[in-house]
């Protein structure tokens, strides 16, 4: 039986890329010569492209998290966390290569073209630019907003931790390509690494007749604006009052997936410093001082979701590998996060991670 590269397996599956990637990545939709998602972990979303047709078909970027590859790199980080031979194993058989030599595809030469290309990075760094002047055009702070409201009717008063966080500004009108006109958002900041701002997470919002503010009615009412691995939206600073990068020795600090979940967490637990990691995919990768010690990582209750549990239990073994208590704490509430039990259980205790 011949054995394939990993280059001929990468051109073979780029032949076949209309059919992997929604098997990859069920939750995407195709938007014109792209299958469209949120990020590797599966959810819905604009910010990976897989690109379907042409000579560059196969080839994917991540632009929130910077990330990108060809169709077997797509395999890896999907099913095999980054695991190139265990998705050269898979591929060979998916593609019918495994015990069938005979029926080997015809080749086509490879394809003359960087995945790091300048395009790619050019768009980045427009991106970036972007979502900075974006921020700097919000006025700062909250107070008396749709931000505000929409979070209320979330169950979240920010009245209890005594000040709305820095992290979120309210916008009256941000373009939103999927309704093609500005409408009104909450804007987070995603800092990086670096403790610069790199992305702007954006919540369109929508008041119903009522005067209630609740999310638009869109596909995707949340999207990146900007690269953000390994960064995070700072939220709550908890007991110590620092910034994260002067956090104390022994500091305790909540991470979430979602802005919601986490202020969530920063009303049950306003001791710890909490933080969102805005997806999945990029929990991770979120950078950390060493002086927190100890993590504790609330995720939703996402049982069903092979793609979830995969990216959670990732982070988890990150973390531990770096020598820290990690604890995960999951709510009860099936497919439900920590701020469905802030609001069905706002007075019973319970609703601590």
């Amino acid at each position: 039986m011949r054995l394939f590269s990993a280059s001929e397996l990468a051109r073979i599956l780029a032949d076949h890329i209309t059919r992997l990637a929604p098997e990859l990545l069920p939750h995407g939709k195709k938007d014109g010569a792209e299958w469209r998602v949120g990020s590797l972990a599966g959810e819905p979303g604009q910010s990976l492209a897989v690109r379907l047709t042409g000579a560059r078909r196969g080839l994917w970027c991540d632009f929130s998290s910077g990330e990108r590859g060809d169709a077997l790199d797509l395999v890896a980080a999907c099913l095999f966390s980054h695991a190139r031979k265990d998705a050269m194993a898979w591929a060979s058989t998916w593609l019918g290569l495994a015990n069938n030599a005979s029926h080997a595809p015809v080749l086509r030469p490879p394809v003359q073209e960087k995945l790091n290309s300048p395009e790619l990075d050019r768009e980045a760094q427009q991106r970036r630019a972007k979502a900075r002047r974006l921020w700097q055009d919000a006025a700062p702070g909250i107070a008396g907003t749709p931000v505000e409201t929409y979070l209320s009717g979330r169950g979240i008063d920010l009245r209890l931790l005594g000040r709305a966080p820095g992290a979120l500004r309210f916008h009256p009108a941000v373009w939103c390509a999927e309704a093609q006109r500005p409408l009104p958002a909450m804007l987070a900041a995603i800092v990086g690494p670096t403790g610069k701002m790199a992305a702007v997470h954006r919540t369109w919002l929508a008041q119903a007749p009522s005067g209630a503010w609740g999310k638009a009615e869109l596909a995707n009412a949340k999207k990146v604006l900007g690269s953000f691995a390994g960064g995070c939206v700072r939220l709550w600073r908890g007991a110590s009052g620092a910034a994260l990068g002067m956090a104390p020795d022994g500091d305790v600090t909540i991470l979430a997936e979602g802005i919601e979940t986490a202020l969530s967490c920063a009303i049950a637990c306003p001791e710890y410093r909490v933080l969102a990691s805005v997806s999945l995919s990029n929990m991770a990768a979120v950078k950390l001082p060493d002086t927190i010690t100890e993590i504790i990582v609330a995720a939703d209750n996402d049982a069903g979701n092979p793609a979830a549990r995969k990216a959670l239990k990732a982070a988890l073994h990150q973390f531990a590998q770096q020598g820290r208590t990690v604890r995960l704490a999951v709510p009860e509430i099936e497919h439900g996060d920590w701020n469905d039990v802030l609001r069905n259980e706002p007075d019973t205790g319970r609703n601590r991670p």
